[in-house]
């Protein structure tokens, strides 16, 4: 089944549903703060498994304290889908059992 690209009002209107997150030219992105390092690279650890059960994956990048991810499906060409917007609730879902913020 193929993916379809969302249109800039229904990327908009998802926005409005994740704060903290933006789009930033063709992808979907957020960055974290944690209070350490560990607990970065758990929640590193965390998103790498929703990505597989998903089977749709980021762009992790794990700083000392700090996590960012930056998404887009590349078999719609690059476009922003609704799998992106599904992986970024996902990932809000559990970054706050992380302390992150």
């Amino acid at each position: 089944m193929a993916v379809e690209p969302l249109s800039q009002k229904e990327i908009e209107d998802r926005l409005t549903e994740l704060p903290g997150w933006s789009v930033d030219g063709d992808r979907l992105t957020r960055s974290y703060r944690l209070r350490s390092h560990v607990a970065a690279a758990a929640l590193v650890a965390h998103i790498a498994a929703l990505q597989d059960e998903l089977d749709h994956h980021s762009d992790l990048t794990l700083g000392y304290n700090t996590v960012s991810l930056s998404v887009n499906t590349h078999c719609a060409g690059g476009a922003l889908t609704e799998k992106d917007f599904a992986l970024a609730r996902k990932v809000e879902d559990i970054a706050p059992g992380h302390g992150a913020h």
